[in-house]
């Protein structure tokens, strides 16, 4: 495994940073190790829900998991308030850094992650190759 890690600044859209980054670094299958920080903005699709939610107000990054390959991300995000409630759901453009993020991202040369579109669910779902 190897292991990536990198620090968002205020005011950039965390979806959009990790989406670059695993564009630049060529990942075929990657995953969340760690992630913590704030944000200023969530967007957040909720369970079974079209559109996503945009809530503003300061938020901690409690949790941030999913897979990251160069077909597609999948994460989910877990974020509290200030008065520690916390709401989670798929993360969606729009996440915007308050002060910081700090990430770890694990990578693995022995799979190659691909996004297929799945005639039961009708999402583009993970599907999981050998490294070839």
């Amino acid at each position: 495994m190897q292991v990536l890690a990198l620090r968002l600044k205020p005011d950039t859209d965390l979806r959009q940073i990790l989406k670059n980054f695993v564009l630049q670094k060529n990942i075929k299958a990657g995953f969340i190790l760690s992630a913590i920080g704030s944000l200023k903005q969530a967007t957040i699709r909720f369970a079974n829900q079209e559109k996503s939610t945009v809530l503003t107000d300061k938020f901690e990054i409690l949790s941030l998991n999913g897979t990251l390959t160069t077909n597609g991300i999948h994460l989910h995000i877990c974020i509290s308030d200030k008065h520690g409630k916390t709401i989670g759901g798929h993360l969606d453009n729009g996440c915007i850094i308050y002060t910081t993020a700090e990430i770890v991202i694990g990578t693995t040369k022995d799979f190659t992650f691909t996004r297929t579109l799945d005639s039961q669910t009708g999402y583009n779902e993970l599907e999981i190759l050998p490294h070839q």
